[in-house]
């Protein structure tokens, strides 16, 4: 069968589909029988699959990515024509859209200044614990190399960001880890580690990274790495004076401060990047997911000058960053960046993110009001999560089946949501949004009205 053939024919591709492709996060042996759900249109919120049904995004792309939406021909054409100029070289020589998006970037980020690109978030994220390895060979005696992270964050799906990986479900099976990396407690009040709730959590939370410091030993340890707001464990928003302590305690011990955007960058939290919600300056940042909206590959690990010259060395032929991404050299990625950044300021979609995210949160409050199986809200920007709770005075965990379950519900509504599901043991219980910068109250209603039927139908 040709590849025209295949097109106009649902069935044939439904079959090719479920004969030859390994999805991503998928049980395949109870879905045998089941057709796979093929996605073939996107236009602005709106999805629809092979069979003709139309949903509304609230997941942007499934995984956070598509943040303008979809349907941008101004990106599409710019790649189009930038591919026919030229397509790729090798990232140890530069392109023109590889200098333009770098510039403009870092123009949103002050002080940090260099871009190192790469094509996927756990890359990017590897690149920075490479840097951090490096530096602790160069500089240090190889000693202050170990790379601390929090529990229920998340940074890749590679041995080494997993290593770095706070969700224990995530892990499992894929031991033994790259040693030298190490955890530090999570910061959701909500669920208060003993002793530690009430007004001074923040000050405590980040305590626990010093004494964690502190017990490895400060000569030991290089960099800590930490999403702004947690995003797959749970959707977890820092508590105040956490973040300005943090820094605090980088800077006194000369760690490295690594802030993991892939989710939050680009407009999600209502800011150009989540830690600017916080008012900290980091030495690394790295993003993926939004930096393009899925348009295009492409993943940035920028770091200040600081970090950049601690490889300047004219004496160590060895002294350089010895690494490279070979589609790092796509200029599809740097290209579709460029136009995606445009959109956003054009249509000032950070302005909306906040404006919108204000709208999701309050409508989620009511469907707490209304639900006695919701514990708690959170979020900042259109980026959201609700927990659900068997009981609001134990904070008993809803089983993750009851979660999933919601979700299928608003799935049949035509709304696809998404929910923390098989990271972090006994706490799956997390309903999780973040719909296209680009929504509307429109939008946000219709989502929300969905989440509240779906609740009403598997909880009762």
């Amino acid at each position: 069968m040709d590849i025209q053939s295949l097109t106009n024919d649902p069935s044939a591709v439904i079959e090719a589909d479920r004969a030859h492709v390994w999805h991503h996060l998928t049980q395949h042996k109870p879905f045998e029988a089941i057709d796979p759900q093929i996605i073939v249109e996107g236009k602005g919120m709106r999805v629809w699959d092979i069979t003709g049904k139309e949903h509304i995004d609230a997941v942007s792309g499934g995984v956070w990515t598509v943040n303008v939406g979809y349907g941008r021909t101004e990106i599409a054409d710019a790649v189009r024509d930038q591919l026919v100029k030229m397509c790729y070289f090798a990232g140890a020589k530069g392109t023109i859209p590889g200098a333009e998006f770098a510039q403009r970037l870092v123009e949103k980020m002050p002080g940090l200044s260099r871009v190192y690109y790469a094509n996927s978030g756990s890359e990017a994220n590897e690149k920075a614990f490479k840097m951090v390895r490096q530096i602790a060979h160069k500089h240090y005696g190889g000693k202050k190399h170990k790379i601390l992270y929090r529990d229920r964050d998340y940074h890749g799906t590679t041995i080494a960001t997993l290593s770095a990986g706070g969700q224990q479900e995530r892990n499992a099976q894929y031991g033994p880890f790259a040693p030298g990396f190490v955890e530090v407690p999570h910061c959701l009040e909500y669920r208060a580690q003993d002793g530690w709730a009430g007004e001074t959590y923040g000050e405590k939370a980040a305590q626990a990274i010093e004494d964690v410091i502190l017990r490895e030993g400060p000569d030991t340890v290089g960099a800590l790495c930490l999403e702004p707001i947690t995003a797959g464990g749970g959707i977890i928003v820092p508590p105040k004076g956490y973040w300005e302590r943090v820094q605090e305690i980088c800077r006194k011990y000369d760690v490295l401060l690594h802030i993991d955007e892939v989710v939050c960058g680009l407009g999600r939290t209502g800011t150009w990047f989540g830690y600017q919600q916080f008012g900290i300056q980091p030495d690394i940042v790295t993003m993926a997911k939004g930096v393009a909206s899925g348009y295009a590959a492409i993943s940035c690990c920028v770091t200040t000058e600081r970090v950049f010259d601690l490889f300047k060395d004219d004496t160590d032929r060895m002294g350089y960053f010895r690494d490279i991404s070979t589609f790092g050299g796509c200029t599809a990625g740097p290209t579709a960046a460029l136009e995606n950044l445009k959109i956003i300021e054009k249509e000032d979609l950070g302005g909306n993110s906040a404006k919108m995210g204000e709208r999701l949160k309050s409508n989620l409050q009511a469907i707490m009001d209304k639900h006695r199986w919701v514990g708690e809200v959170r979020g900042m920007g259109l980026f959201a999560g609700i927990e659900l709770v068997a009981d609001r005075d134990t904070k008993e965990p809803v089983h993750e089946s009851k979660v999933m379950g919601i979700v299928a519900d608003c799935m049949k509504q035509g709304v696809i949501i998404g929910a923390q599901n098989r990271s972090v043991p006994g706490f799956n219980n997390t309903l999780l949004f973040a719909p296209a910068l680009i929504a509307t109250a429109d939008d946000i209603d219709e989502i929300t009205t969905a989440v509240d039927n779906a609740i009403t139908t598997v909880l009762g």
